[in-house]
């Protein structure tokens, strides 16, 4: 048996929206569960201020409560946690990787040049979210193709194909995340855009804000055209970022 689900394991209140979502993706099949992000974890919201930092809390302007952790979510979905093997993970900004410390027995999936960029002391990222020392699986350059973006293929223990996409700006190693859904593609895109108006309208304030979270904005602006190309060039492609919360209630 295999599942697809849609999670949403981030509640923040921005001057833009008080709606912005942390969107993840949870695979089942047969005894095993993969997570495609993971969210604020349990851990950070019952302790916020040491794992995260006041400062930062009120920065980004995170709202915090326990069902919204996906280990509860996987709980309420009635499987059990203890059988999340695999991360998949975009970039290690602390909102998609505060989960990890949930399920520590778990893989962590990432670019290589993500877990360079964190190891090299870049101070957007916490430690906190890497701090229980999981197992990490990192991934080189590929020259496998995916619809004119580079391929990764994740090794996950699944059949489902599940493929890293380098989208980098965002973060020097941001992936994005492609699988197939029976005869379909779904394109996660995680931070490429925060909301899907970026695509259309680079007079929105929300293109500011992505500007100034890049770390190499020509990278960024580059990734955006790429998939303004795709989703123009293949409807067909289920394509969704991670805070968009519209985007979440579609899917």
């Amino acid at each position: 048996m295999k599942g697809i689900h849609h999670l949403n394991c981030v509640k923040i209140v921005s001057p833009l929206t008080d709606n912005v979502c942390g969107h993840c993706l949870l695979l089942s099949e047969n005894d095993k569960l993969v997570l495609i992000d993971t969210g604020i974890g349990l851990l950070d919201i019952q302790n916020p201020k040491e794992r995260i930092g006041q400062q930062l809390i009120d920065i980004v302007g995170y709202r915090f409560d326990e069902d919204q952790a996906a280990v509860r979510q996987i709980e309420k979905l009635g499987l059990d946690p203890g059988k999340v093997t695999d991360c998949v993970i975009s970039h290690l900004d602390n909102d998609h990787t505060g989960g990890l410390a949930d399920f520590p027995q778990a893989t962590v999936h990432i670019g290589a040049e993500e877990f360079e960029n964190f190891n090299a002391g870049n101070p957007r990222y916490l430690k906190t979210p890497l701090a229980h020392n999981p197992a990490i699986k990192t991934y080189q350059k590929s020259d496998s193709d995916w619809f004119g973006f580079e391929a990764r293929k994740i090794s996950a223990g699944i059949s489902t194909g599940i493929f890293l996409i380098p989208l980098f700006g965002h973060t020097l190693g941001h992936c994005g995340v492609a699988l197939k859904a029976g005869e379909k593609w779904i394109f996660y895109i995680a931070d490429a855009y925060y909301m899907r108006v970026e695509l259309n309208d680079s007079n929105h304030p929300v293109n500011d804000l992505a500007r100034m979270r890049a770390d190499d904005n020509d990278l960024r602006i580059a990734t955006l055209d790429k998939i303004r190309n795709l989703v123009s060039s293949h409807p067909e492609i289920e394509v969704f970022s991670y805070h968009d919360a519209g985007e979440f209630k579609i899917a």
